[in-house]
């Protein structure tokens, strides 16, 4: 755990002692503070009239008009940040020459890899904790539902998780950040749309693709229902990309 625990601090030492973690989280806030403006707007003037039309006062709902298209919204621009995160956690190491060094230390390829994930979803995390402001906003004004609230943050960090533990992935296989970037956000995007591809297949497969696609298991989240299935999913796509980083460790390891 030793070993664990140095490389996270070293890490985060990276991200805060550059520009990329402030960049990076600058950029998602800005992005979803304009889509929460522009609902809360949106939301705002339906409610202005609807006062002159009372019978779509119940049809309000400041959850459903406010806070579940901004969860959506962001799971979008999560789709954009995190490659920019996972870019450099092996490729910029590769490309300087210190990941051979860090091969040479007696430290596990586990530990290595689950304390580059843990850094990165740091980073993360305070993303989503900051922008938590958003509902915060919304309450003062309102009164929203708790709950479809923390199961969306749920989401979005379960979601990001699964995103980050592939881009870590795929930086462990290049030295180059742009392909690191590229690959990573190519791939989350055909996982992201391929549930749409159920249109054009049988049922069967269409259920295939659909329980593959990411976004999927998304909206659940996104409409207040937290259910173990997604959860699960979430976790095994985790489990199974840092399995994928293991392996990748270990063969550099071996050629070495």
């Amino acid at each position: 755990m030793q070993a664990f625990w140095a490389i996270y601090k070293k890490e985060l030492r990276t991200y805060f002692g550059s520009p990329i973690a402030y960049v990076v989280i600058a950029f998602y806030l800005l992005i979803t503070g304009y889509f929460f403006y522009s609902n809360l707007a949106f939301f705002s003037l339906i409610s202005f009239q609807a006062v002159q039309q009372p019978q779509l006062l119940n049809q309000l709902n400041v959850n459903e008009g406010v806070l579940r298209p901004l969860f959506e919204n962001a799971s979008i621009i999560a789709l954009l940040i995190v490659p920019m995160l996972t870019m450099r956690l092996f490729a910029e190491e590769k490309r300087q020459g210190t990941f051979e060094l860090l091969l040479s230390y007696p430290v596990r390829d586990i530990e290595v890899g689950l304390a580059k994930f843990a850094s990165c979803l740091t980073v993360y995390a305070l993303a989503l904790a900051i922008s938590a402001a958003h509902p915060l906003i919304v309450g003062a004004v309102s009164s929203p539902e708790i709950s479809p609230i923390l199961s969306g943050y749920l989401g979005m960090l379960l979601m990001g998780g699964a995103f980050i533990a592939l881009g870590i992935f795929i930086s462990s296989l290049t030295e180059n950040q742009i392909v690191a970037v590229v690959s990573t956000f190519g791939t989350l995007l055909l996982i992201w749309a391929i549930g749409f591809a159920d249109t054009f297949t049988g049922p069967t497969i269409g259920r295939i693709l659909r329980h593959i696609s990411i976004i999927e298991h998304f909206t659940m989240f996104a409409q207040g229902v937290i259910d173990t299935q997604h959860i699960v999913f979430y976790l095994n796509f985790v489990v199974f990309c840092l399995f994928l980083t293991m392996r990748s460790l270990e063969s550099k390891r071996w050629r070495s």
